[in-house]
């Protein structure tokens, strides 16, 4: 439920519980009685006789049952969350994420191209910002070498180790790569994402195509860094993907298509990007206020 000031309760069930705090105020106001009910139990007249004697204590017990009401009231309130949303927030955690796949097969890393196309991925992904980013290395087949995570620096050092030996099977099967990636985004809930595959070319078919036509489906745009020269089959799948043929040595136009095009994209799209800030916790302090009166203590 959101009301006119704009404050929304995380969790309203908990108000529920008031119900029973309202009755409780409702027979104190209607009772008048002190704690104790001694009113009731003792003889009227002695009580009077007491009251002047100065025999009887009017002060340390007023008004405790109706501060007890209105701290447990407080605290059902800050645990129904009240809460305001905050439309500045720049995190897209776990909403728009990057996947390199690399084929690090041994005719991508023998390739006079593989150390630029290194270096323009690194550059890469120092433009990521918050978004999370992940690696995929393939050959024969394909493996998570980084999971998805804002830890970019990390990620950026693992790239430049990549080389021959770091998948053991041979062969060069992109197709296992993209479904891997496929399988990544899902988990980490992306709603869009790029997937940029570095190749030179080798094990492109009608498979990778399909593969590449299921992450376009789902906002992922599947982009290439060529390394060598671009193919047909690589603009082909770029195409399909809804992305982009690189050279390795465009290390400037990978970068803007990471870090700006991507917010132009997300900006286009009508994703309800909500973030709250919950007052709950302010509330459990403003009831503390009251709280302090019950352990007051009177002057002799």
């Amino acid at each position: 439920m959101i009301f006119d000031l704009d404050i929304t309760l995380l969790r309203p069930f908990w108000l529920l519980v008031l119900l029973p705090f309202a009755g409780l105020s409702f027979w104190l106001l209607r009772r008048r009685a002190r704690l104790g009910a001694w009113e009731k139990a003792a003889n009227p007249a002695l009580l009077q006789a007491m009251s002047r004697l100065g025999q009887i204590d009017t002060v340390r017990y007023h008004g405790t049952p109706f501060i007890l009401v209105g701290v447990a009231a407080l605290t059902l309130f800050a645990l129904a969350g009240p809460a305001v949303e905050h439309r500045s927030t720049q995190s897209f955690r776990n909403l728009d994420g990057v996947l390199f796949l690399v084929d690090v097969s041994a005719s991508t890393t023998e390739h006079a191209d593989w150390h630029t196309a290194q270096t323009s991925a690194r550059f890469a992904i120092s433009g990521l910002g918050t978004r999370p980013a992940g690696l995929i290395v393939f050959a024969g087949d394909a493996y998570a070498a980084a999971d998805m995570s804002v830890d970019h620096l990390q990620m950026g050092q693992t790239l430049s180790l990549l080389d021959a030996e770091t998948v053991p099977n041979d062969g060069s099967r992109p197709e296992r790569a993209l479904a891997l990636a496929h399988e990544r985004l899902s988990q980490a809930k992306v709603i869009a994402g790029d997937v940029i595959l570095f190749t030179d070319g080798g094990g492109l078919s009608e498979v990778s195509l399909q593969d590449v036509a299921s992450l376009a489906s789902q906002n992922t745009r599947v982009s290439i860094v060529a390394i060598g020269e671009p193919t047909a089959q690589m603009q082909t799948h770029a195409a399909i993907g809804n992305g982009r043929v690189f050279r390795a040595e465009d290390t400037n136009a990978l970068h803007g298509w990471l870090q700006d095009d991507a917010r132009i994209r997300l900006e286009q799209q009508d994703f309800p990007l909500l973030f709250w800030h919950d007052l709950g916790r302010y509330l459990l302090w403003l009831a503390l206020v009251p709280a302090c009166f019950l352990f007051r203590r009177n002057a002799v």
